[in-house]
């Protein structure tokens, strides 16, 4: 055979070895956990007094608490209890990616002046809790069932209970949300700025940010996090999950965010099936709304809130 025609042959795999090589590359970067908390973008970083102050106070808070959860596949995880004496209302706090429970402060703060009891978990694969990979809120609905059966069993059969999450946490919950299994003490969900699904998340960073193809690299991470975390990321679907979700929901989402697009927000609004309510905040970036303006971001859930609680 000739050499052009080994050449020629050779190629193909050459490319496939290459792709597969940055399908890796790219679940790695994306997936694979890092122990520490990244910087904020620029632009957030003129909040960062602010976001200091909230972490301050929750870490002084005198009655804090760790809390220990070991998960059905034995993993270990962890989450902070702020305890409001005498309240029977309690919140989840979902944290958003690659974050932890303390970066989610300022809202604990909130909901503990609202008279809610704080949980603030650290997801799979985050802070203090196990997980060598990120799984974008799909492991993490079951292990928040889990937490919601610990605060009720904490604070009582009667509790009030309410999800919230921003971004990847805004995700989760609404994953939650369309769990059928969801305990009937929670009564609400909040989510501000969460993707619609992961998929399309990442296809579309991948365009934004890398200038890449999703495809074939979007199906090869998928086959990669079905080989380590056992299910295709197809199924991370966060409205398909709001169609089965009938508790009230409020939607909120920057008009400027451009990471995970505004789009997705008005989008996970339309699928929800209970009574909702949409808030997209004018001048608002990823994960901004509440720093634009604290006060008007508490008021504007304290008036969901006093409707169904």
């Amino acid at each position: 055979m000739k050499q052009s025609h080994l050449i020629g042959l050779a190629t193909p795999l050459l490319l496939s070895a290459g792709t597969l090589a940055t399908a890796e590359s790219f679940y790695q970067y994306a997936f694979r956990r890092i122990n520490y908390i990244p910087d904020a973008r620029r632009s957030m970083q003129k909040y960062a007094a602010s976001y200091y102050r909230h972490v301050h106070w929750v870490e002084s808070q005198a009655n804090i608490e760790a809390w220990h959860m070991t998960a059905p596949d034995n993993q270990r995880l962890e989450a902070l209890w702020l305890p409001h004496p005498g309240s029977k209302k309690a919140v989840i706090v979902g944290h958003g990616y690659k974050g932890t429970g303390i970066t989610m402060s300022n809202f604990a703060h909130m909901f503990y002046d609202l008279g809610f009891n704080v949980l603030l978990p650290d997801d799979r694969g985050h802070g203090e809790s196990d997980g060598q990979y990120i799984s974008f809120g799909w492991l993490d609905r079951l292990d928040y069932l889990g937490w919601l059966q610990r605060i009720i069993d904490r604070i009582g059969a009667d509790s009030q209970l309410l999800l919230f999450g921003t971004s990847m946490g805004g995700a989760t919950v609404s994953l939650v949300a369309g769990e059928p299994s969801l305990p009937k003490q929670v009564k609400a969900v909040i989510e501000d700025c969460g993707y619609t699904d992961v998929e399309t998340e990442l296809a579309y960073l991948l365009k934004k940010q890398f200038h890449l193809p999703p495809m074939p690299l979007v199906p090869l991470a998928s086959f990669l996090n079905y080989r380590r975390l056992g299910y295709p990321l197809r199924v991370v679907n966060v409205r398909q999950a709001l169609t089965r979700n009938h508790l009230p929901l409020l939607v909120i989402h920057g008009a400027e965010d451009v990471y995970v697009p505004t789009k997705m927000g008005r989008q996970n609004y339309a699928a929800s099936a209970g009574p909702k309510a949409l808030w997209i905040v004018p001048g608002a970036a990823h994960a901004e709304s509440y720093w634009i303006n604290p006060e008007a971001y508490q008021a504007h859930v304290k008036r969901f809130l006093d409707i169904f609680f």
